[in-house]
C-alpha cells in the first residue's frame, strides 16, 4: 500500500461527506476540517473504520472560545491513523448557549476522560457520556476557567500604575 497523502485523505473525505465536512486548510501539513455535530459521531466512526484510512487513534479532544464570535465554542478532535502516519483535526463549532455535542466514547472508550477534561474547563456537555463529570478542578468549582468570561488583569490592581514604571 502506498503513503497516504493529505490529496487522497480529503478526496476520500469529500466523496463520502460532500455537503457535510469543509475543509478549513492544511496548515503544517495537518487537514484541518470542520463539521457538524450532527455529523461528527458519523465521520469519527467513518474515518476509524474505513479500510484505507484507519484513523485509529484518538489523540486528543479540546475546546477553543472565541467569545466575539457567533459559533464561541469550538471542540476540537484530533486523530492519528498510525497505520498511514497521516494525521487530521476536525473542528465543531457550537453557539455559546447550546455548548452540547455527542460523546466520542461510543467510537473509543478512551474518549471519556478526555472529554470530562474538556467539560471541566470550558463547560462543553457531552451528551451520552457515561460519567460526565469534574476531572482536575474541585467538584463544587461553579465557573469554567478557560473560558473568556473575565478580564486577565483586575483593574484596581495599584501596582499596575504607570507612574510606578516612569510613565
Amino acid at each position: 500500500m502506498g503513503k497516504l497523502t493529505n490529496e487522497d485523505l480529503l478526496k476520500k473525505i469529500n466523496d463520502k461527506f460532500k455537503d457535510s465536512v469543509t475543509v478549513l486548510g492544511e496548515p503544517f501539513g495537518l487537514v484541518t476540517l470542520e463539521t457538524g455535530r450532527e455529523q461528527i459521531i458519523e465521520v469519527l466512526t467513518w474515518l476509524k473504520n474505513e479500510p484505507a484510512l484507519q484513523f485509529n487513534y484518538l489523540t486528543d479532544i479540546t475546546a477553543i472560545h472565541y467569545p466575539e464570535q457567533e459559533k464561541s465554542f469550538g471542540v476540537i478532535y484530533h486523530l492519528h491513523s498510525l497505520t498511514n502516519n497521516v494525521r487530521v483535526r476536525l473542528k465543531v463549532f457550537l453557539k455559546g448557549d447550546d455548548v452540547h455535542i455527542p460523546t466520542a466514547t461510543v467510537v473509543w472508550d478512551g474518549a471519556n476522560w478526555m472529554e470530562r477534561e474538556t467539560y471541566d474547563f470550558f463547560g462543553v456537555i457531552f451528551d451520552g457520556h457515561p460519567d460526565l463529570r469534574r476531572i482536575l478542578n474541585v467538584d463544587d468549582m461553579e465557573a469554567f476557567p478557560m473560558r473568556k468570561e473575565h478580564p486577565l488583569e483586575d483593574p484596581n490592581r495599584v501596582d499596575k500604575k504607570d507612574y510606578f514604571f516612569g510613565r
